[in-house]
């Protein structure tokens, strides 16, 4: 049985929706509160037995590769000052068991094309894509520990999907499905960001992703897609028709923390689940005045 080992963030994106903030430093190390987007990404993957992460950066994503990596005097600092539950948490930011793999995309060709270039690493095994854009709430279970839990029982490549809105399907890649169990659906066909009146139902991928290897060679087989680049929803589509693909309608909220709209919502509900702040914190909010 093949187990999903290895996952790759596409992190090489400008950010040019939250300039000028992410001007010098990468969206990807925006905070929810007091933990960087990438950094959420990561933990979800690591509470779903993922032990290998693979970065596809760019020149001016040095700040992530220095957030996974040591701090030597920031930790002298803190064993000094006995501040040893502030040095647990730096520490903790990567297990010891982690590993953490960083590949330039030379050039910006899209998700798809960001994907390709994790296949010297990848090789032939399954892996997840986790866009940190998409910070998901699991409720219970995170998003990813539920797909994986379904990959084992089904051993196909996977989507995350949810329901939208139909007049927003022009920003998604909308999925044709098929209903096969609970909040689990064959994959008839998938469009890339279609019209209201065109798209093929209301769920849309967001930003999880299981697949298999072979994603490769149709990633480095289709010609160049919407906005001139190589688009992974192009790769899976290709994919159908060899390969069964399954999408599946997670278990919780997912905030668009590309957006400056879901990066505040994103904010407001995890400040009021924080244990630090969130007792002043809904406060605040009681007695503000809007």
């Amino acid at each position: 049985m093949k187990q999903i080992r290895k996952a790759v963030f596409p992190v090489a994106g400008l950010g040019t929706r939250f300039l000028p903030a992410t001007k010098a430093s990468p969206k990807e190390m925006l905070p929810i509160v007091d933990k960087p987007l990438i950094q959420y990404g990561v933990e979800e993957a690591i509470a779903a037995g993922i032990r290998q992460m693979v970065f596809v950066t760019s020149s001016s994503k040095r700040a992530i590769e220095d957030h996974f990596d040591r701090n030597a005097e920031l930790e002298h600092e803190l064993e000094q000052r006995g501040k040893q539950e502030l040095l647990k948490m730096v520490h903790s930011i990567v297990p010891p068991e982690i590993s953490c793999i960083y590949i330039r995309q030379p050039e910006a060709l899209g998700l798809g094309h960001a994907v390709l270039c994790a296949k010297p690493v990848i090789g032939d095994e399954p892996f997840a894509v986790i866009l940190a854009d998409d910070l998901i709430d699991g409720e219970n279970v995170p998003c990813l520990s539920q797909m994986v839990k379904l990959f084992l029982r089904e051993q196909s490549s996977i989507i995350g999907v949810e329901r939208i809105p139909q007049e927003e399907s022009y920003k998604y890649g909308i999925v044709e499905p098929s209903n096969l169990y609970d909040r689990v659906f064959d994959v008839k066909s998938i469009v890339e960001k279609p019209k209201p009146e065109v798209a093929p139902s209301n769920l849309a991928v967001v930003g999880r992703y299981l697949l298999s290897a072979e994603i490769f060679e149709h990633l480095e087989k289709i010609p160049r897609g919407a906005g001139g680049e190589i688009q992974l929803t192009d790769a899976i589509a290709a994919l159908l028709k060899d390969r069964r693909v399954l999408a599946y309608e997670f278990q919780g909220r997912r905030y668009d923390c590309g957006s400056k709209l879901g990066y505040l919502q994103a904010t407001v509900d995890y400040a009021l689940k924080h244990p630090e702040v969130a007792t002043s914190f809904r406060d605040f909010l009681k007695h503000t005045t809007l």
